[in-house]
């Protein structure tokens, strides 16, 4: 008990307590669009878009700018617009976009970081941006404002549009012959993606990135039926997991990111076994 309050006591440090409030925002939002990507079959987006923000931010790293998320987020939104375009074009279709994009950001990004080479410890500073380390914990009072900001614009979001996105998601022919706009909202799908993904980097990495947005609405798919519950079980889920990752972090002195991705693996065989179980009861 003395080593647990000893450990617990540093929530008192506001670098702890800014890891806390940024993974719990991060985790929702991943989660809100979790679902969607995932019912539409479009899971490892988030995987592609997290290759073009390493690349983003190797590229503003050579132009040595202090404050590389602008650059990051314009470029990664601008490649999610690509990619939702290109994936439409019958010559290439979205898997093939989706790697083309992926495997080539993530070369550039690793051979640009090479040639202009600022540290001596080049693979300490790959690996740092590839599985997300220790990078959280030294986020600034205006990082976790800006998180804050964008994570609550991505909610209002998800929130004001969400039986578009519902209607896109389950059938987007029919919600097209509907009258709504489709196009326009995969665009929006894809750009709060993309926000996401540069939010996500300084939690988990561009590697692990996939796992907030999978790992959540599979595993409430275990359990619950309708998209509403899904989707809310999802937040729970991921909100969860991102706290209890990075208090273990902390006390342990695991990497965040896989501590985070490792709750989500063991929530997630919990689920299972939590919905086989209650399909059991059901028979």
């Amino acid at each position: 008990m003395t080593f647990l309050a000893e450990k617990l006591d540093y929530l008192q440090f506001p670098f702890v307590r800014y890891a806390l409030i940024v993974g719990v925002l991060i985790a929702l939002c991943s989660s809100l669009l979790g679902v969607t990507l995932v019912l539409k079959r479009f899971s490892f987006i988030g995987d592609g878009l997290s290759h073009v923000a390493f690349g983003a931010m190797a590229i503003a790293a050579i132009l040595k700018f202090t404050n590389d998320m602008p650059v990051v987020l314009l470029i990664t939104v601008i490649s999610a617009i690509l990619l939702l375009r290109t994936g439409q074009n019958a010559k290439i279709k979205g898997d093939a976009a989706l790697a083309m994009i992926s495997v080539g950001s993530l070369a550039i990004g690793y051979l640009l970081m090479n040639i202009f080479a600022k540290s001596a410890n080049l693979s300490g500073d790959v690996c740092t941006t590839l599985f997300g380390s220790t990078s959280i914990l030294t986020l600034s009072k205006a990082e976790v404002l800006v998180c804050a900001i964008l994570s609550i614009a991505v909610v209002i979001v998800f929130i004001l549009f969400y039986n578009k996105i519902f209607a896109v998601t389950f059938d987007e022919n029919f919600a097209r012959a509907t009258g709504i706009k489709a196009g326009a909202y995969n665009l929006i799908i894809a750009v709060i993606i993309a926000v996401i993904i540069v939010l996500a980097m300084n939690l988990v990495g561009s590697l692990l990135i996939s796992a907030l947005v999978i790992f959540p609405a599979l595993s409430a798919m275990r359990v619950f039926k309708t998209f509403r519950s899904v989707t809310i079980c999802s937040a729970v889920f991921s909100v969860i997991c991102a706290l209890l990752g990075i208090l273990i972090s902390v006390i342990t002195g695991t990497p965040v990111g896989s501590t985070i991705v490792a709750a989500d693996i063991v929530a997630f065989a919990l689920f299972t076994l939590a919905g086989k179980i209650m399909r059991g009861k059901r028979t």
